[in-house]
């Protein structure tokens, strides 16, 4: 029996600022996108070495924010073909690679860091009553994280 080891990769979809009808952010779609790029890419190989253990684990329709599960080896695949990517459905995106690693368990705990660090950002430019809003969406990660490892 052999264990297959899986690469979790966080990534951020980032759509051009002439986008504003980019509301909805899909796995589905995000992952079609993925796989085709890929294949146009790397070929047959590429496509067959990817489409084994590939999916989408967890995708944020706000913060616009999704984690992907790939195997170990074609995760490499997977991340080069992340620059090749210019749309999702009919909107001009880009995706950034916020973090690599080896546990589903390691990839929200980076989301999080990340999500507070752009909640400062944000907090000065938005109105009193919307902050309990935004703080609620930017923190929540699908209750995979208990309150008490999101307060630390």
């Amino acid at each position: 029996m052999v264990r297959f080891k899986n690469r979790y990769v966080a990534v951020e979809v980032k759509p051009e600022k002439s986008s504003k009808d980019f509301k909805k952010l899909s796995g589905k779609e995000l992952s079609r996108q993925i796989l085709c790029v890929v294949s146009r890419l790397h070929g047959e190989f590429g496509l067959a070495a990817v489409r084994h253990g590939f999916s989408v684990s967890y995708c944020n329709e706000i913060t616009h924010i999704a984690i992907i599960r790939v195997r170990h080896g074609p995760h490499k695949i997977v991340t080069s073909s992340f620059p090749a990517i210019t749309s999702l459905g009919n909107v001009q995106a880009k995706i950034n690679t916020l973090y690599v690693g080896g546990t589903l368990h390691q990839c929200y705990k980076m989301i999080l860091k990340h999500q507070k660090e752009s909640l400062l950002k944000l907090l000065p430019s938005i109105k009193e009553e919307e902050r309990l809003f935004f703080e609620e969406e930017f923190l929540n990660l699908g209750g995979f994280l208990t309150k008490k490892q999101r307060d630390k």
